[in-house]
């Protein structure tokens, strides 16, 4: 195994990266470009379809120069990206009609508005365990085919093709011979049937996306052929493919049902592996694939906040404490431990399980001795207690899945501090899991491409070769903890306009 390399593309929203790991999940060496953002009305945000695909040929290369490897001695590619970012190129010429729709981008809300009016939320919901919400790729495919001139036409006659991030670049990569996706983008278009693991005709119809355009699912270990040995230097086989979040997921090593893990960043994204389960959520969680192999699918139920590391950004720019997020976590850790001092950061809203866009932040139990080290403690405690908000609605949609000893594994900016993973642990508690390598996204990239490639025989294998994780178990007595829980649920109750 010590031969091995395993070459992932990480091509997310602000930057393209590559990283060559070997068998053992160590990173070797890695390589990036930075992506240009486009925002050309308000609310709209695209990318450069060809850029990203340029910059993917570059930071492959790069990365394996960079070992003083050749491309030659890869085992296999692994791609992840960023999930709901969809493009549409003429098959003949491989030119993209329009720039790629981010998933950022809110263009289609008043289409999902008019599809929620008509009452149709319910059923894809059902359907595709997703709302109807502008994120989604679906909309977007359906916008590009009416705004473009002559689009649908084309489409009609076989001229075009569409796909997430994942499936322009292997098709770029293979020189149009393979025009694929993975079960666990798919499940994030809108237009697949998460029990048939098909796309839907009922969802296509709904949303008037021609079906030719689409590519074939796949598992997310499979042959997704060879990288053009023109492009790269040798034609190394593309085995593995999976969007950001479930890449991660596999990361983290979370294969198994009641296996979580949530990533802090400006937001958080938080998954648990449901296994075989298919949950429907009562508090309007998103139901998707998690990973799909040898054809079997198991499943994830997923929840966003809204505010997690931008409130510590928030303290830092707002209320001028200096130093980034640990200026604030060392002035967080002078606060009086009795404080009561609660932060609702709901500066663009309340995410899952509230969902309410109107709400807006608020900060509660301010007394006379009260200043900026509580006010910075109640900015980590916020992460904590909405994290611990999607765990409750998470425990109630999939019950089955939570056993005893579950870890919540964390990675992302805020993991690095053991203090916060600490107060995460106190205030959810629910053990954390650190993850000591930061970029699980693209080692899931590389570890489903290994299992593809038959590196490892089973994914309990491959999720054995992730680093360790630091563990931290909760030390705060269940009568603080609950009394902190009750106060933050308090506090939301006040800032919610829509109950």
């Amino acid at each position: 195994m010590s031969e091995t390399l395993l070459l992932a593309l990480d091509q997310g929203t602000t930057s393209t990266r590559a990283i060559l790991f070997d068998g053992r999940g160590k990173a070797i060496a890695e390589a990036g470009k930075p992506l240009e953002q486009h925002y050309p009305a308000d609310g709209w945000v695209e990318h450069d379809a060809a850029e990203i695909f340029q910059a993917s040929v570059e930071v492959l290369k790069a990365a394996v120069q960079k070992a003083g490897r050749a491309m030659a001695e890869v085992t296999a590619i692994g791609i992840t990206n960023q999930r709901e970012t969809v493009v549409i190129w003429d098959k003949a010429t491989g030119e993209p009609i329009h720039k790629a729709i981010v998933w950022q981008d809110r263009r289609t809300a008043p289409t999902c508005e008019r599809l929620r009016a008509a009452g149709h939320e319910a059923r894809v919901s059902e359907i595709t365990g997703l709302l109807l919400d502008p994120y989604f790729s679906g909309t977007k495919i359906a916008w590009m085919l009416d705004e473009v001139p002559g689009a649908r036409a084309r489409a009609a006659a076989g001229e075009l093709l569409c796909g997430t991030m994942d499936s322009w670049v292997i098709w770029k990569l293979t020189d149009g011979r393979v025009h694929a996706t993975d079960a666990t983008n798919a499940s994030r278009t809108l237009l697949f049937d998460l029990k048939t693991q098909a796309w839907s005709a009922e969802m296509l119809d709904l949303l008037d996306v021609p079906a030719a355009l689409l590519p074939q699912v796949l598992d997310c270990a499979a042959d997704y052929g060879a990288a053009d040995a023109g492009l790269l230097g040798a034609a190394v086989p593309i085995r593995g493919v999976a969007g950001d979040q479930q890449a991660a997921l596999m990361g983290q090593g979370c294969v198994k049902a009641g296996e979580m893990k949530a990533t802090y960043g400006t937001g958080c994204f938080m998954l648990v592996n449901t296994g075989e389960f298919l949950a429907p959520s009562r508090a309007r969680l998103l139901t998707t694939v998690a990973a799909r192999l040898g054809g079997r699918t198991t499943y994830a139920l997923e929840g966003s906040i809204f505010i997690a590391g931008a409130a510590l950004q928030w303290i830092n720019e707002g209320l001028g404490v200096a130093g980034g997020g640990s200026g604030v976590e060392a002035l967080a850790q002078t606060a009086r431990p009795d404080h009561g001092v609660v932060l609702v950061p709901a500066f663009t809203g309340l995410g899952a399980p509230w969902w309410d866009a109107d709400a807006r932040g608020a900060l509660f139990g301010l007394t006379r001795d009260a200043g900026l080290a509580e006010i910075a403690q109640a900015a980590f405690d916020a992460c904590a207690l909405q994290t611990r908000d999607l765990i409750e609605a998470m425990r109630a949609d999939a019950p089955q899945a939570f056993g005893a000893g579950v870890e919540l594994r964390i990675d992302g900016g805020m993991s690095r501090s053991a203090w916060f993973s600490q107060r995460l642990a106190d205030l959810t508690g629910v053990a954390v899991g650190r993850a000591s390598y930061q970029e699980t996204t693209a080692l899931g990239a590389a570890l489903f491409a290994g299992l593809g490639a038959g590196v490892y025989a089973t994914v309990e294998e491959a999720a054995s070769a992730r680093p360790a994780t630091e563990r931290y178990d909760p030390a705060l007595n269940a009568h603080a903890r609950e009394g902190a829980y009750a106060r933050w649920l308090d506090a939301v109750a006040r800032v919610r306009t829509q109950t």
